[in-house]
């Protein structure tokens, strides 16, 4: 059995994951309107975190993942960073991309893993794995899968993006900026919200690391349907394999998935691709959001944070609002959460789909 806990997130909403989630229980968002910004100066809503809370000697996407991976560590028993045994696994879309150093042309995610290794003294060269939005739920199975085959015995995944002009400038290109709140699979939904944040996680087979007992992680798989540089395939089948492949490689059932954590972009294509791909596995009556109206969409972040809020759902059994949303706005009728409430949270599945038509699921129970 692979064991996942020791959950940390750092957004606008706070510095643990306890906070986060009390916060998102309350149905707060770390959301606000940010003043002429973006290549047109215009108003944006936007999810940031002021960086003067952290290592300001550092790169604020170093410092980020430096927080993070420390607030995991303080939730650990006693753990040697510089063993053979543990690997770091750092997921990012774009990381520092406008401090990219042309001069040497080092990518600045290289560099930030160096930043981190030495920080850290850490004997392994942090892996980084990179794919569009599903960065962070690729990055747990990647976790899970190397320390499955013995090749690691514990890993930190730490996940993180930050808004920068190149990210900013590239989704108002597409015209996938909204001008209000993002609204996550409502009629009226108008593109996303961007946001910023960092989250991270210990995996390991070693259930007494843990000074918080474990959930168990059930790593799932990626596919990719090719359809489009930016935009999914309209039949979801992407989605839809990893999803049934997931449940097929673990024998877990749909009638045991208790909730199921959706990228939820607010999209048209996205949102709508997601809800074929629930509606051929026959899993639209299970409750579903996105917490994309709480933190905007933070890239290789989101699928940490998002999971981390999952794993909150589960230890709290209470299921959260899918902030935004108001009428249905997807050919599938979704059973979207409309209010925060009480539940009994066994097992939650997450999933994530991303810019090249990749997509990437897993499972969590208690």
């Amino acid at each position: 059995m692979i064991f996942i806990g020791a959950e940390n997130i750092i957004s606008p909403l706070g510095i643990t994951a306890k906070e986060n989630f009390y916060k998102v229980k309350k149905e707060i968002s770390g959301i606000t309107k940010h003043q002429q910004i973006g290549f047109d100066k215009k108003d944006l809503f936007i999810s940031k975190i002021d960086h003067k809370n952290f290592h300001k000697e550092y790169l604020k996407f170093d410092s980020l993942l430096i927080q993070s991976i420390s607030n995991t560590l303080s939730q650990l028993k006693l753990l040697d960073t510089n063993s053979a045994d543990l690997i770091i696994i750092i997921s990012s879309t774009k990381g520092n991309i406008d401090k990219l150093n042309t001069k040497n042309k080092e990518f600045s995610l290289v560099r930030s893993a160096k930043t981190i290794q030495k920080y850290f003294n850490l004997k392994n060269t942090p892996l980084i794995i990179s794919n569009a939005c599903i960065s962070g739920v690729m990055a747990i199975n990647t976790a899970s899968n190397l320390i499955e085959h013995n090749i690691y015995k514990n890993a930190i995944v730490a996940g993180a993006d930050i808004i920068s002009n190149f990210v900013l400038w590239g989704f108002q290109s597409l015209f996938a900026i909204s001008n209000e709140i993002c609204k996550p699979f409502d009629k009226e939904r108008k593109g996303i919200t961007m946001g910023e944040g960092a989250g991270s996680v210990f995996i390991s087979k070693n259930k007494k690391l843990f000074k918080q007992k474990p959930l168990s992680l059930f790593a799932g798989v990626s596919t990719n349907d090719a359809n489009h540089i930016s935009g999914p395939s309209r039949t979801g089948e992407g989605l839809y394999r990893a999803i049934k492949k997931t449940q097929e490689k673990h024998n877990i059932e749909t009638s045991e998935i208790d909730f199921i954590s959706a990228h939820g972009t607010a999209t048209n294509y996205n949102d709508e691709m997601e809800s074929i791909a629930f509606s051929r596995l026959k899993m639209l009556n299970i409750p579903l959001n996105s917490l994309k109206g709480y933190y905007g969409h933070t890239l290789g972040a989101a699928g940490m944070i998002e999971t981390i809020i999952s794993m909150q759902s589960i230890r709290n059994n209470i299921l959260i609002k899918s902030l935004g949303f108001e009428t249905q706005g997807t050919t599938h009728k979704l059973n979207i959460i409309e209010k925060t409430k009480q539940k009994n949270v066994n097992c939650i599945l997450k999933t994530a789909s991303g810019f090249g038509g990749c997509n990437a699921v897993l499972i969590i129970k208690e």
